[in-house]
């Protein structure tokens, strides 16, 4: 095998070269080293230029890691990725229209992986109709022209389809733990297996070079065989990284590898505040035995208040990065997971949710307008991207979107099991137009899937193809504090109940102590 610095794998990629590099947002599995010399490389040199930067995953730490290295003008002319949020440096370039920038689904760039390697004309999934992503909107560009297109819409037996189209990848950055001196690669201690054989596979069938970053090597010989993920046949160049850390958070965290299982009480609770409520009123929708995902952002503190009440072993929760059960993280390694039952490579996961394996999904929403249309991807003059958001609300049979009321300044107080408003968001999310459809309410209503809207001071639940009011919080004036925030007016066919006082007190509500727990049983 070939064993070479980080310098060198970086003088590898040439001028107009296609590269992808794996890992996930937070450095998980993310090549740091590599494209740390790659941008380094250009900086000194201007080599090389006009590159087409994939990741499956948005990559980096929000402000000068991951892809961040190769956000440099020239450097790069073309972003395919799920995500732009953790490389913020690429999103003033693609809304300035200086580089041609996709936000993709993220399980369509993990699953196309696969397809790619065995040489199939791109991947064919209902993913992504009716919403940005479709051809007959964006496309899923998000800046720049687009040169040729990613995707296109196609018919089989009367029903429409996507067809995601395969593209030329000439080096891949990928990440593992520990190669042995034939190249073999294993991931004992990486936080996320992500798609790492798959795209290896694809590179390698294309006449690409894959080039691995590792933290330590073993003799020949001496890997489980069981273990090793990438087998050498796969591998072009190795470079090793002593000081490689599971995340750019912490160093190693033997319970996201999988090697011990923490107590419950170790997962530290939310500090009370409204995401805590969100999270609460969110959770209330749990029940035993259901397999759930939890997706980014405010919804990621489910699993915290799973666990602070202690009903985390009652359900099953899976995140897209392709964990099954345990308690997905949140905060800075937000992605990993603790005391997982099974970790599964992601196109594998994606195909799960696909096949509407998840019983209820919990989402985030930014903006929704009156007929249940939803935009993550894109407002107040940035680009976020779309990571997983379609392939799981768009299969889930039912999916819980979850947010503060109003965005930008928003502060609450709580006494007595009400809640008051001290300073209102500057920023409405209930818009009466939304900037990008990330999720469809029509399609949803006509395939059946049922949705419901989670806030700190109301919920609505989309029927009919309409927004309904069903829920205010005590403490809350209707006209004051809800209806004089939304841009337009909702269902309400009865006068809205309270929601539950327990969400305003700081003690635990005593999930665990209601029927359909105790029974094991929906109520």
């Amino acid at each position: 095998m070939n064993f070479i610095t980080a310098q060198e794998a970086a003088s590898m990629v040439a001028d107009h070269a296609s590269l992808i590099a794996s890992g996930s947002g937070g450095g998980h599995a993310v090549p740091e080293a590599l494209l740390a010399a790659l941008g380094e490389r250009f900086r000194d040199t201007g080599a090389p230029r006009d590159l087409t930067f994939a990741h499956v995953v948005g990559i980096g730490d929000r402000k000068e890691r991951g892809a961040a290295h190769l956000a440099q003008p020239g450097l790069v002319s073309r972003v395919i990725t799920s995500a732009l949020i953790d490389s913020p440096a690429f999103i003033p370039m693609a809304l300035n229209d200086e580089i041609e920038a996709y936000t993709l689904p993220q399980g369509v760039l993990a699953q196309i992986m696969r397809d790619m390697a065995a040489g199939r004309p791109g991947l064919i999934t209902r993913t992504g109709l009716h919403t940005f992503v479709d051809p007959r909107q964006r496309g899923g560009l998000q800046g720049g022209t687009m040169t040729e297109p990613r995707v296109a819409l196609m018919e089989i037996d009367g029903e429409e389809w996507l067809r995601f189209l395969p593209w030329q990848i000439d080096v891949a950055f990928l990440r593992g733990t520990t190669a042995d001196e034939d190249g073999n690669i294993s991931m004992e201690q990486e936080a996320v297996p992500g798609e790492m054989l798959s795209t290896a596979q694809a590179v390698r069938r294309m006449g690409g070079k894959v080039i691995v970053q590792v933290k330590r090597v073993a003799k020949s010989g001496a890997l489980r065989q069981r273990d090793v993920k990438l087998p050498g046949i796969l591998v072009d160049h190795v470079v090793v990284v002593p000081e490689q850390s599971q995340t750019y958070a912490t160093s190693y965290e033997a319970s996201y590898a999988g090697e011990l299982r923490v107590p419950l009480g170790s997962i530290r609770p939310l500090p009370f505040g409204a995401r805590k409520i969100v999270a609460r009123r969110a959770a209330m929708e749990l029940v035993p035995g259901a397999v759930c995902n939890i997706g980014a952002g405010i919804s990621t503190g489910i699993s915290s208040v799973a666990a602070e009440e202690a009903v985390l072993d009652r359900i099953v929760l899976t995140n897209e990065q392709g964990f099954i059960g345990g308690a997905p993280l949140t905060g800075p390694d937000s992605g990993a997971a603790q005391n997982w039952a099974a970790m599964v490579d992601q196109p594998y996961q994606f195909d799960f949710y696909d096949g509407g394996g998840i019983d209820r999904a919990f989402l985030s929403f930014v903006e929704v307008n009156s007929t249940g249309d939803v935009n993550i991807s894109r407002f107040n003059g940035t680009i976020v991207g779309i990571g997983g958001f379609v392939n799981i609300s768009q299969n889930a049979r039912e999916t819980v979107f979850s947010g503060t009321f109003t965005a930008g300044g928003l502060e609450i107080t709580c006494e007595d099991g009400a809640l008051r408003i001290v300073t209102e968001g500057r920023h409405r999310k209930f818009r009466e137009t939304i900037e990008q459809v990330s999720y469809s309410g029509a399609f949803a209503a006509r395939e059946g899937r049922r949705a419901l809207f989670v806030t700190e001071r109301a919920v609505f639940r989309l029927t009919g193809g309409r927004l309904v009011l069903e829920e205010i919080a005590p403490g809350i004036d209707l006209e004051k504090d809800v209806l004089a925030h939304m841009d337009f007016a909702p269902d309400m066919p009865e006068a809205p109940r309270l929601m539950s006082d327990r969400l305003f007190r700081r003690e635990p509500m005593g999930l665990a102590h209601e029927n359909r727990f105790r029974s094991g049983k929906e109520d």
